[in-house]
């Protein structure tokens, strides 16, 4: 791959409703798409997953752009690429900044599929030809707001259903969702929201027959949260905690987690990714795809993840409809009765939008080789 420009750009696009979690509610995206061009006039895409405060990771819009031109994209024009692996190794000496190294390196492995005449599904080594969804829902005004989506949602055939906890909201909110649903693969996502003083409290989820407890503990934790598995019934799932193939190894032989979410922007590329999916197939730690209300061009990239053979559980790759009024790939991701059709089209398999995207963009920056990024 000979890649010659690059292009970042950000962008706003407004959710259809505003989506709430413990740490805070998000009513619009900023979102950074990076663009990889080669010589032979393919075009690889990628978003950043980054949001505008720091209160999911250290990462935001504002933070993730310089990252990339000072410090990541320089590395991109070292030498010509055979394949995108090398460049996590060429970012190794930048720390974190997982979400900005994951959008440039996610773009080019769109553009090595599409250079090849390979689906991204096939260039990770995926398997499944289509894939089951979940679909989360935040913190509503009311539990019978919250019934009433989810009826919605079961209705509408998602195949798992994972709804925002946080003391206030929670024990009672899961009682009333069971009554309602006595049946519904249901998860419950408390984003970083209790403490080790909340074990009694916590202990209580264990009669409603919950698939996983997503984070329940600190961001940066794992240590708490071996203490708290042994004391659950039901399996603790990691995601904020985990951002590298060392932290899901430690994470896993702790006991800190049965489950491990897996997000491409928070582990920094799916280098990284295929490293932390193989030492879970190794240990049988199920896997899924988490989401971080991408649009269209992340969603394809995570419907192609999903496609690997250790993630058993549905994800959060709801269609474009259920975010979005009008998205920016064509076509847009569909699902029927709770399952999408994996694209078998070179890369990513959807195509840019990029006039809309241009009429959407509030920045744009070029960089090029022979430019001093």
């Amino acid at each position: 791959m000979n890649i010659t420009k690059v292009v970042v750009r950000q962008m706003k696009m407004g959710l259809k409703h505003p989506f709430t979690t413990s740490v805070g509610t998000e009513q619009y995206k900023d979102v950074i798409l990076v663009e990889v061009q080669s010589e032979n006039g393919y075009s690889g895409w990628a978003e950043s997953v980054a949001i505008n405060e720091p209160i999911y990771n250290e990462e935001t819009v504002h933070t993730n752009w310089p990252i990339m031109k000072q410090f990541l994209l320089p590395k991109l024009w070292e030498a010509s690429l055979t394949h995108p692996s090398e460049i996590a190794i060429r970012f190794e000496s930048v720390r974190g900044n997982f979400n900005a190294k994951a959008a440039v390196e996610q773009a080019v492995w769109d553009l090595y599929a599409k250079e090849k005449g390979i689906s991204l599904k096939e260039a990770l080594g995926g398997e499944y030809t289509q894939i089951q969804v979940g679909v989360s829902i935040g913190i509503t005004d009311s539990i019978d707001k919250l019934i009433g989506k989810i009826d919605s949602h079961t209705k509408k055939g998602y195949k798992r259903i994972k709804v925002k906890i946080m003391p206030g909201w929670d024990v009672d909110v899961l009682a009333a969702i069971r009554k309602k649903f006595p049946d519904i693969e249901l998860m419950a996502d408390a984003n970083c929201a209790y403490t080790l003083q909340d074990v009694k409290h916590l202990q209580k989820l264990d009669s409603f027959n919950l698939t996983m407890i997503e984070q329940p503990l600190a961001h940066d934790d794992i240590i708490d949260h071996a203490v708290l598995q042994r004391l659950l019934k039901t399996p603790i799932c990691l995601d904020e905690s985990l951002h590298t193939y060392e932290d899901v190894r430690k994470a896993v032989n702790l006991g800190s987690c049965r489950i491990v979410n897996l997000k491409v922007g928070r582990v920094g590329g799916l280098t990284e990714t295929l490293k932390i999916h193989e030492f879970c197939r190794e240990k049988g730690v199920p896997m899924w795809c988490g989401g971080m209300l991408e649009t269209g061009i992340g969603r394809a990239h995570n419907v192609a993840l999903s496609t690997l053979s250790q993630f058993t559980y549905p994800g959060d790759t709801a269609p474009s409809s259920h975010y979005w009024k009008k998205d920016i790939i064509t076509p847009e991701v569909t699902m029927e009765n709770g399952v999408i059709q994996v694209p078998e089209k070179p890369g990513i398999g959807y195509e840019v939008d990029v006039d809309y995207i241009d009429s959407l963009t509030d920045r744009k920056e070029v960089f090029t080789r022979d430019q001093d990024a």
